[in-house]
């Protein structure tokens, strides 16, 4: 611990109490690892503000002493974007107590929520108001809405309602010099220049703290019809879903499984099963929904669409849930294919975009490609294929040393692929984030223009370098009190 920081700790604990202040390092310890348990860091502290005024004070004595901050979440970054630096030179900034929704607005269908709020609690409190937050993922157990924006995160519904930068219409935060923006107020129209709010969204905690956010909502769901579908080809795959969105306005997610990520789930996950009886190369995850009690039935929609695509040889099987149960079982297949991985053994993960009526072509050939250049290795994708957006992970040979793997052949296969995805017309990142696991790919495969504005907007707010040091933009160190 360096002699700014436990000048800084005792001033914070002065100022704000034991209660915001944490040293003990068994309290500590679980947030110094990344979701994947890829980074390790290292902190004397976590700071644990309980307002924006907390916050404000927090960054404010942090600035004077140089002291960098890791703003922090639900720690479900995939990126390695919430581990502090290991040298121990961050302390984190966690939002967690920052938990109230501030306000809920049904008629003007918005809403105002902390940082620290988690996402199902805001799914939860916006239904009883028969409204909805229209967007969902894996981790919305863990993840919070403050992380979610700072990461424009997005996730199964982006297909309808945009990643979260479409879903902000307001943010509140924390500048590096302690100075607080309020831009909370949902306008529909400002003109006064930069959009300040959308500059943070986005940026990963680089520019600063958001602290709250006013968030769109939509009608809630009155009914809807979840369907599992069995297709020949990702090719076959975007067909249907062309068909399906000619046809209704009712499509909301439209997910793509390959049969062998769906397998690791069924042995990974107790009590799992196969939706259909056959086997299937590829399996399609869809979503239909009403808002309004006289609306035709989202599932009777969805029957006749996959009645004609199975006559039409665009689909092999489906099956409709019978029951929101059945519904969830389907879903939780679906959101349980990176845990299953994860258990499987070592992998690389990319989270990645390439044109949409491109994306089936590129699934079968970056995977073909990866798996002849990298022998042994088992290259797949699977996630968002309305949006462009896939994961696409490569698994390593069996029986291999993890450690040695992603020291010697992981390091190869993220540049190959990313230059696939380039050469495609891609983003070597779709929705979670640069982080520090692609900081250096960033800086290899971007234009000097980009690199050069994100340099300048960087320095221009932050020019210590006290904000989530080591992540989404690369420059040289700032120099640090000792």
């Amino acid at each position: 611990m360096t002699a700014a920081q436990t000048s800084l700790i005792e001033t914070l604990k002065d100022r704000l109490g034991s209660k915001a202040v944490i040293t003990d390092g068994n309290d500590i310890a679980p947030w110094l690892v990344d979701w994947r348990g890829r980074y390790h860091g290292a902190a004397a502290a976590i700071l644990a503000p309980a307002t924006t005024a907390d916050v404000a004070m927090i960054v404010a004595a942090a600035a004077e002493a140089g002291v960098p901050l890791v703003p922090q979440g639900g720690n479900t970054s995939m990126v390695g974007g919430a581990t502090p630096p290991s040298d121990g030179s961050a302390l984190i900034l966690s939002l967690r107590r920052m938990n109230r929704i501030r306000h809920i607005d049904a008629g003007a269908n918005l809403a105002v929520a902390e940082a620290g709020v988690i996402l199902a609690d805001l799914h939860d409190a916006v239904h009883e108001q028969h409204r909805r937050f229209p967007l969902t993922l894996g981790a919305r157990g863990s993840a919070t809405i403050g992380g979610l924006a700072s990461t424009n995160a997005g996730g199964t519904q982006v297909l309808r309602f945009g990643t979260m930068r479409a879903l902000v219409a307001g943010v509140e935060a924390v500048l590096p010099d302690g100075s607080v923006h309020d831009g909370l107020t949902a306008l529909k129209k400002d003109n006064r220049g930069y959009d300040l709010n959308q500059l943070l969204v986005g940026a990963e905690g680089t520019l600063g703290v958001i602290t709250a956010v006013t968030l769109r909502l939509v009608a809630d769901v009155s009914a809807r019809a979840v369907a599992w579908v069995g297709v020949a080809s990702p090719a076959d795959a975007l067909a249907l879903l062309r068909r399906m969105e000619a046809a209704t306005d009712c499509i909301e997610s439209f997910e793509i499984v390959p049969d062998h990520s769906l397998q690791l789930v069924i042995d990974h996950l107790p009590g799992a099963r196969a939706p259909l009886a056959g086997p299937h190369p590829w399996h399609v995850l869809v979503e239909a929904v009403a808002t309004t009690a006289d609306a035709e039935s989202p599932a009777a929609i969805v029957e006749r669409l996959l009645t004609g695509a199975i006559g039409d040889g665009l689909v092999a099987d489906a099956v409709i849930a019978a029951s929101e149960a059945q519904a969830d079982a389907f879903w939780r297949l679906r959101d349980s294919i990176s845990a299953a991985e994860r258990a499987s053994g070592p992998a690389v993960q990319h989270d990645i975009s390439v044109p949409v009526a491109g994306m089936p072509g590129f699934m079968i050939a970056a995977a073909r490609a990866v798996e002849a250049r990298f022998p042994g290795t088992s290259a797949g994708a699977f996630g968002h294929l309305g949006d462009g957006n896939v994961h696409f992970h490569v698994r390593a040979p069996k029986d291999v040393d993890a450690e040695t793997w992603y020291a010697e052949q992981a390091l190869l296969i993220t540049p190959y692929v990313n230059d696939l995805v380039v050469a495609a017309g891609g983003s070597i990142s779709a929705e979670h984030g640069i982080g520090q696991m692609k900081l250096h790919e960033l800086e290899r495969l971007s234009s000097p223009a980009r690199l050069g504005m994100l340099r300048a907007i960087k320095l221009a707010l932050d020019p210590g370098q006290i904000m989530n040091p080591g992540k989404l933009v690369a420059l040289a160190p700032a120099r640090r009190a000792p």
